[in-house]
Order: structure tokens, then sequence, then C-alpha cells
């Protein structure tokens, strides 16, 4: 269960990065490209929660095909499901399911996430998200 990672610390392979497959790449580089241009519109506070809802789909859409396509060896895969933990918990707080907190702070955690994963996964030409708050 990748939501069931215990509070922790990424860490990099003893100084590098973890290897990735092409299935990774290619849904976090969608979830990349979800997220990044909707974070200046949810600064400015122009995202409906309908809106925040479907994206929250969209973000889980790419996170169930790498979850079912990616293939990692096991520690490389335990680190990856830690990015995915942070994810999930971001796509709970823009789909409305913590009442106590804004969606747009369950986006930026999910922005968070990813620049987390391009910082430490191998991933070829990957561009951090920019503007993050």
């Amino acid at each position: 269960d990748h939501g069931a990672a215990a509070p922790y610390k990424l860490a990099l392979n003893q100084g590098r990065k973890w290897a990735t497959d092409e299935p990774l790449r290619a849904g976090m580089g969608r979830i990349r490209g979800l997220v990044e241009p909707q974070l200046g519109v949810a600064h400015a506070d122009k995202l409906t929660p309908a809106q925040y809802r479907e994206l929250a789909t969209q973000v889980e859409t790419e996170v169930g095909g790498i979850v079912a396509n990616c293939k990692l060896e096991p520690k490389a895969d335990a680190m990856l499901h830690r990015v995915i933990a942070d994810i999930g918990a971001g796509t709970d707080t823009m789909a409305g399911k913590d009442a106590k907190t804004r969606p747009a702070l369950g986006l930026v955690k999910v922005a968070q996430a990813v620049n987390q994963y391009g910082s430490h996964f191998d991933h070829p030409g990957f561009k951090p998200i920019r503007n993050v708050h």
C-alpha cells in the first residue's frame, strides 16, 4: 500500500539518485505537467473545489499507472513509495477529504513531492516546479 508509509526522510542511493524506468519517468512527467500550470491559478485563488477534485483525480490516475507499470529495485521502490504517499496526501486535500486544510495546500504538497522525486530520482531532463510556496 503506497499510502501506508510512516514518517520518513527521503535519501539518496549512497549519494546518487535512484534509478528510474520509463513508466515512472513518463508518469511523473505527466503529473508535473498537470500540477505546474495550476500553481499560479491556485495562488491567485482562482480554482474551484470541482477543479481541485478533477486535478486530484487526474494526478491519482497517473499515480495508478506508475504503480501498475513501474518496476524498480526494492530500495528505489521503497523511496518512491514515500514520494507517492506525499502525492496521495496532497490529492486527498485537493479532493476535499481534509475539511480543515485548503485545497491549494494540497496542490502545493503534490508539487513539493514532484520536486522531491526530481531531486532523488534519476530522470534526465527533469525540471523542478518553480514558485512552489
